[in-house]
């Protein structure tokens, strides 16, 4: 759709060439939402691509996605052997049933930035305790889990004029098993739950839920609990008015839904522990 109202669209090269932002302005990266629908407020796009960032960076502590990542490039990663949980990265890009156009110009950044309960990049990087880096409007930075970052439907924790820059993946939550579950109401239509479940000796199990509820949760146990004890947890983090309620899946069901891959995961994740 065409932004009839934008009249300049500034391409900085580095970060000292961000301007002050001013009413009317925005962020540019994917634009695949941007560009959805009629933006009339809006007089200044703000180009982030010309930034230069690195999508990827993988190194000894962890992987670092530059908000202007594409799904495309993040689902082309190869990652190291021994980070066995990246295969969720595959399953979540996946989530999206988009077209082979919409992942190659949507981006990571953009999909964390929204919020939206079925974002499954929200799911991947909450699941593997994704911490935000933030550019200040005063030149620095600041750092905000992902659970921190996502408050609710289209609801985030970025104050006026300020960015995400990175969101990085410690090295420990990418050497997990993990197991993964998702439903949506139709073939080809958005997240009604997705759950995933990791597990390693040194931090034990934690499930995160995403897209049956408002925001992400996580549940975090020493060790793998039983099905009562993990019920109980469930039911106390996570009440009645927080499951998401729209035409892609009524509370209820969503609420049904999280219990039933809460024990499928815990399940799957018992089985051949040491």
């Amino acid at each position: 759709m065409d932004l009839n109202t934008v009249t300049v669209i500034a391409r900085p090269r580095s970060r000292d060439e961000i301007k002050p932002i001013a009413e009317g302005d925005a962020y540019l990266a994917g634009g695949t939402w941007l560009f959805s629908e009629p933006q009339p407020q809006l007089r200044r796009l703000i180009d982030l691509t010309t930034l230069g960032w690195q999508s990827l960076v993988a190194n000894e502590a962890g992987l670092s996605i530059a908000a202007t990542c594409t799904v495309a490039e993040l689902d082309a990663f190869e990652p190291p052997v021994a980070w066995g949980a990246a295969t969720l990265i595959g399953r979540c890009c996946r989530s999206f049933l988009a077209s082979f156009k919409i992942w190659n110009t949507a981006t990571v950044g953009g999909n964390v930035c929204m919020a939206l309960p079925a974002g499954p990049m929200i799911s991947l990087v909450a699941a593997l305790h994704g911490v935000c880096v933030i550019w200040r409007l005063d030149g620095g930075e600041r750092r905000l889990p992902v659970l921190d970052f996502v408050q609710g439907p289209a609801q985030n924790a970025l104050r006026s004029g300020e960015l995400l820059r990175t969101i990085e993946l410690p090295r420990e939550a990418l050497t997990r098993r993990t197991a993964f579950r998702r439903i949506s109401l139709t073939p080809l239509g958005r997240s009604g739950a997705l759950l995933i479940g990791t597990l390693s000796v040194a931090s034990g199990f934690t499930l995160t839920v995403t897209a049956s509820t408002r925001r992400p949760v996580r549940l975090a146990f020493a060790g793998i609990p039983n099905k009562t004890t993990l019920e109980e947890r469930l039911a106390a983090e996570i009440p009645s008015n927080l499951y998401y309620d729209d035409i892609h899946g009524r509370p209820d069901w969503r609420r049904h839904m999280t219990f039933e891959f809460a024990e499928e995961i815990r399940s799957e994740l018992s089985e051949g522990r040491a």
